[in-house]
């Protein structure tokens, strides 16, 4: 700007800017040949944002990531990448079918100069064999694939759907580190709800089609939901008063003749089509377990049991007495042998030693969670009647089918809708809705929390506070254990395991460190209990590859942002610049003020670095 002496003088903004988007979503709509999916949602995202995204299973959470990828074309609306942006998406199946080895398939998404050291090391975090014969891996195991193809490149933007799925709770915990520590843009959508809380700075809502923005991470979300919802239901009642009031005046017999009154009646019939057009926000999942006559005291006494596999010890020496009503989570690493040990529990599988028994009038449910337990062809009506026409029993009571279908957020419409053809949460509601519907007092729940969205695991959370009878549940949602659990079994290594009071939470404050990881579980280093020492020190810290890599680079990059600063101030220094080119005068001063600003974060960035390194080495 000028000065009162006629002189050019660039202005320093003290306060950093807000970044410009690198990636925006403008009015996306898409239908699928019925109601509209999407209906003008929106968002943008800068550098460096983290943003989850929520919403209900169906709503088109991931649709919306697919088209934010470049995987979907939108029926109308605008994608802007800024040019020259890196973005990865991590998909919910992937190919690995044409690599010889996986090493090869996470290689082939590096960007040039990235260091492929890299690639090998995400591989042995997530428990993946690099040399393996992709065609030879499990599901959970090319997923954990893909995530190290996703992550590698350290991307622009990231673009997450469950990330956490067929991650144990250590390994979660590692990528809350990793994802804590990347300088990537990151978009999540995960049902893991102290995952998004860790992370997320910023929540988006898919709702009905449209997207709304919460300048806040996920754990402000629901009160923030809530509140919307209940001014919507309040704006819904006005406007239903409304017509009734405008229907009353109407019907008194008003000339539509009069200019005024033909105003009002247009208006009336606006109304009416407004209220035609509202969506309600989707029903709750009204759940309800069918309980049986009440067990024993007791419900399953185990003393000494141990269990081996040819030399691989799962179970050493483990004694616990469960009794009616008790909630009793099981934690460890996959592999660990967490569904070994509830299946001797139930007794569906012999122990080598010791002995199990089982209390009075026991009536166990089990809801597995494999979806694959489904036969694919088999339709909804099918799959919950067991092929016998219209009727559940539920609790020993006859119920319609559609009416039951209902309760879980069926549409009557999915009646014989193909099993193969449900998304994964619908999936996963079905397979509760026929489980609850018969009477239990001893519910074993294997992940049940695995595709159900954030709603439905309130709900179930709800319907196992108010069950009258005894749960054995295992799970890798932190969360969710704490919600519901009264005791924790975790895993201590070789075979070792306690039972400890209280959830997830309560089992780290007691043991005095995280689960560890282990190069191949269950051989877990050992971890020693707090009754044996009175204080426990957990793994020693040290920086993560990221951290490393961060190091390194950041003096680079001060310099070059030091260079163009000192540049950019040449070029303002030039006194007639703005009477001779005021565009180029506004570029070079935004540009200065951006320079400055990222100069500032990574000087500030490096610093911290610097500081934890030296504690580190200095401890």
């Amino acid at each position: 700007m000028f000065n009162p002496c006629g002189q050019v003088r660039p202005v320093f903004v003290k306060s950093a800017p807000m970044p410009p988007p690198i990636l925006i979503l403008r009015d996306i709509q898409l239908t699928f040949g019925g109601p509209s999916l999407l209906e003008g949602a929106a968002f943008s995202v800068s550098a460096r944002d983290r943003l989850c995204l929520v919403g209900r299973n169906g709503s088109g959470k991931s649709t919306l990531l697919k088209i934010a990828a470049g995987i979907v074309t939108p029926d109308d609306g605008e994608v802007f990448l800024q040019p020259g942006t890196t973005i990865r998406y991590l998909p919910q199946e992937p190919d690995l079918s044409a690599y010889a080895t996986v090493l090869s398939y996470v290689e082939e998404g590096l960007d040039p100069g990235v260091d492929h050291y890299r690639g090998a090391y995400l591989l042995e975090q997530l428990k993946v064999n690099e040399n393996a014969d992709p065609s030879t891996l499990s599901g959970g195991e090319a997923r954990r694939a893909a995530l190290a193809r996703t992550l590698a490149p350290e991307p622009d933007i990231l673009l997450l759907d469950e990330p956490t799925n067929h991650l144990d709770l250590p390994a979660i915990e590692w990528l809350e580190s990793e994802l804590s520590a990347a300088r990537s843009a990151q978009i999540l959508i995960s049902h893991d709800r102290r995952f998004l809380e860790n992370l997320s700075r910023v929540t988006l809502w898919l709702d009905r089609g449209h997207t709304k923005r919460l300048d806040a991470g996920f754990a402000k979300f629901e009160e923030w939901r809530d509140q919307i919802l209940e001014t919507e239901e309040t704006e819904l009642h006005k406007l239903d008063r409304k017509i009734a009031s405008e229907t009353q005046w109407l019907r008194k017999g008003v000339t539509a003749r009069r200019k005024r009154n033909q105003g009002r009646l247009r208006a009336l019939f606006d109304l009416r089509d407004k209220r035609r057009q509202h969506r309600r926000a989707d029903g709750n999942v009204a759940m309800a377990a069918s309980d049986a006559t009440a067990s024993g005291k007791r419900v399953i006494e185990a003393k000494n049991i141990s269990k081996s596999f040819g030399e691989n010890e799962v179970i050493k020496d483990f004694s616990i007495r469960i009794q009616r009503g008790d909630r009793v989570g099981f934690v460890g690493p996959n592999g660990a042998g967490k569904t070994t040990l509830v299946n001797m529990l139930i007794g569906n599988l012999a122990s080598d030693t010791g002995e199990v028994r089982e209390g009075a009038n026991v009536e166990m449910l089990t809801i597995d969670q494999r979806r694959e337990s489904l036969d694919p062809g088999t339709t909804l009506r099918d799959a919950l009647t067991g092929g016998g026409g219209d009727t559940v029993m539920v609790g020993g009571q006859p119920r319609h089918v559609v009416g039951y279908m209902k309760d879980f957020l069926f549409a009557p419409e999915q009646l014989r809708t193909p099993i193969e053809r449900l998304s994964g949460g619908e999936r996963g509601r079905l397979m509760l809705a026929r489980a609850l519907a018969k009477p239990s007092n001893l519910l074993v729940l294997d992940e049940p929390t695995n595709d159900l969205d954030l709603e439905t695991l309130d709900l179930l959370q709800e319907l196992l506070a108010d069950y009258a009878g005894t749960l054995l549940l295992v799970s890798h949602d932190r969360d969710f254990l704490d919600r519901v659990v009264t005791s924790t079994v975790a895993y201590e290594g070789d075979g070792r395991w306690t039972e400890y009071a209280g959830g997830y939470s309560d089992m780290l404050v007691q043991r005095g460190a995280d689960l560890e990881r282990s190069d191949s579980a269950p051989s877990l280093s050992k971890a020693v209990l707090p009754e044996k020492k009175p204080a426990v020190s957990g793994p020693k810290k040290r920086l993560s590859f990221n951290q490393k890599r961060a190091l390194e680079i950041l003096p680079i990059r001060m310099e070059e942002l030091q260079s163009a600063i000192s540049n950019l101030e040449a070029t303002l220094s030039d006194t007639g610049l703005y009477a001779r080119d005021p565009k180029k005068f506004e570029n070079a001063t935004t540009d200065l003020t951006a320079r400055q600003s990222e100069l500032d974060a990574a000087e500030e960035e490096w610093l911290e670095l610097e500081v934890l390194r030296e504690a580190i080495e200095g401890g």
